[in-house]
């Protein structure tokens, strides 16, 4: 029979064939209201079309309207380089695609990738390089959007995305080059805010008490500014920011602030 196996003891995903609904994962055992979330990790090598590597965030309840951070890893064919998507979902509502060229082998070795939320932004990073960023602006500019429910699970998972990963779907999975393997490792969760109990948004945005929402976290550096613009001229090859025939000739209130 096809399976679906998760080695938790080499700190990995492994994913084969299965019987329900071909992905396999991890989850916290808290829900966040804010932090800076880290996970280094080693996605699947060789040919991978098909197959979506993730590192994000995900509001609870699930239904009804949820809020969605993410970082996705689009596998491709063998000799083809991997393309990260970044996507944010708010409000159940989901259009808010990037997609990036890295400058390096993420099947090759280990690299660091972080989210960064707290009340100022939210920022994606790899290996320290700011390459997703969206300020809050919801308090001065009516009907902006921005993640705020404040009970987020993080998750890791590889799963069959053959409808729409590779080549527009074009590339399905192909099974008899299974198992595919990601590696995690350097979880950390020290730095986040822990919902309890209806501990609510408040406790989780004080920037006396957590040091990931105050100072240096509440904008870019100058360094980090001029590292996001490197990325978006260089590595960008989709944003929805640009896409105006995708949203018959205008683009999301957030293009124009971000």
């Amino acid at each position: 029979m096809a399976r679906m196996v998760i080695i938790w003891s080499t700190g990995g995903l492994v994913l084969d064939r299965s019987s329900g609904n071909k992905s396999c994962g991890f989850r916290s055992k808290s829900v966040y209201g804010s932090g800076l979330f880290h996970m280094t990790m080693k996605i699947p090598s060789g040919y991978t079309a098909g197959v979506v590597t993730t590192f994000y965030l995900i509001s609870q309840p699930e239904n009804g309207g949820h809020d969605e951070i993410d970082l996705e890893f689009l596998g491709d064919k063998a000799g083809r380089p991997v393309t990260l998507q970044t996507n944010l979902i708010i409000d159940g509502q989901s259009y808010r695609e990037q997609r990036l060229h890295l400058w390096f082998d993420p099947a090759a070795d280990f690299h660091d990738y972080k989210i960064l939320w707290n009340a100022y932004q939210l920022v994606m990073f790899l290996d320290d390089t700011p390459v997703r960023v969206l300020r809050n602006l919801t308090a001065t500019v009516p009907g902006y959007q921005f993640p705020s429910k404040p009970a987020m699970l993080i998750r890791g998972s590889v799963w069959d995305g053959s409808d729409w990963a590779t080549d527009d779907g074009r590339a399905k999975v192909d099974w008899s080059k299974a198992p595919f393997t990601a590696a995690f490792r350097g979880f950390d969760v020290d730095a986040a805010c822990a919902v309890r109990g209806g501990g609510g948004v408040t406790p989780c945005n004080d920037s006396a008490a957590l040091w990931w929402n105050g100072g240096e976290y509440e904008v870019l550096s100058g360094a980090q500014r001029a590292a996001y613009e490197g990325v978006k001229k260089n590595n960008m090859v989709y944003d929805y920011c640009t896409d105006k025939l995708r949203f018959n000739n205008h683009v999301p209130l957030e293009c124009s602030y971000n």
